[in-house]
């Protein structure tokens, strides 16, 4: 196996490779032991084995981390398939440059190894690696009040998009980043209270982005700016 980067966990050292087909079950057994070990399982959307199989099926799109063999986190990206639910719609990326968007997919560290920064580390690698001669654009969902993802992205310079239903029935930030202009600058801001949907949804209506998040008196608050 070839791993790109090595480094320490506290004292345990690990290895990053990208994940192949050879990985699947290993994927599965990882995203399993975290899915149950979750406190509330609405947060996570694992995926099933036909996602996998598509995401591995694209070379480079996954990487994994490794403790002596055993796979202890993974993340994935996605060339997603052009259709009525692309993210670039709510992005408002042209249709003609859908191919160039990749989609940030499922994130997994095993328990027992959380609290090191490794889902931060693991965004940081992958971004880094992304052929930006094949793709300008970055395009991500996350649940309200899913804090850890949704600090995830914010770190990474992803902004929120638009808050809508996605996948039939649920709720979702639309996160994105355009990867030619990492650092926008903004003249205006206005921050609101992460429950109040219908008032971030007026934002976003008048050309606001969420930029970032933080948390006063027990409530968690989302700064828009334009």
């Amino acid at each position: 196996m070839t791993y790109f980067l090595t480094g320490h966990l506290g004292e345990t050292p690990f290895a990053v490779r990208y994940l192949t087909m050879d990985d699947l079950q290993a994927i599965e057994a990882l995203q399993q032991r975290v899915y149950e070990a979750l406190p509330v399982r609405s947060v996570l959307q694992p995926l099933t084995t036909e996602e996998f199989e598509a995401i591995l099926q694209d070379e480079k799109m996954m990487i994994g981390v490794f403790v002596e063999e055993e796979m202890i986190g993974f993340r994935a990206l996605l060339n997603p398939p052009i259709e009525e639910e692309h993210l670039g719609y709510d992005c408002g990326v042209p249709e003609d440059q859908f191919h160039r968007v990749l989609y940030q997919e499922i994130s997994n560290v095993a328990p027992e190894y959380r609290g090191y920064g490794l889902q931060k580390k693991m965004a940081q690698w992958s971004m880094e690696r992304i052929d930006q001669t094949r793709y300008d654009y970055v395009c991500s969902t996350v649940q309200p009040y899913n804090i850890p993802s949704l600090k995830d992205k914010f770190s990474q310079g992803l902004v929120v998009k638009a808050l809508k239903i996605k996948y039939v029935d649920k709720l979702r930030y639309v996160f994105f980043k355009d990867l030619r202009t990492p650092n926008p600058t903004y003249v205006k801001k206005e921050t609101i209270v992460m429950r109040d949907t219908e008032g971030q949804q007026k934002l976003l209506k008048n050309g606001f982005v969420g930029t970032k998040m933080y948390e006063e008196n027990d409530e968690w608050y989302v700064v828009y700016e334009k």
